[in-house]
């Protein structure tokens, strides 16, 4: 590995705006990160899987397929 061409890799503390707080390393700058989603909060991670619904549109997909 060549010498002085390397960006520093530092520990970082990320916060989820659900509250959780973890600590890994990167080498982007900083001490902080803020995340709007984690994986303790992900519907992919929790099985929880939130329908927006917009102009109805999940209403007519299940008005269509007689989904309830």
């Amino acid at each position: 590995m060549k010498q002085g061409i390397h960006p520093e890799y530092r520990v970082m503390t990320i916060h989820c705006a659900c509250g959780t707080s973890f600590q890994t390393r990167s080498t982007q700058g900083g001490a902080m990160v803020k995340l709007d989603i984690c994986s303790n909060c992900h519907p992919f991670f929790t099985g929880k899987q939130k329908l927006i619904d917009t102009e109805g549109r999940v209403d007519k997909f299940r008005k269509k397929y007689k989904k309830a």
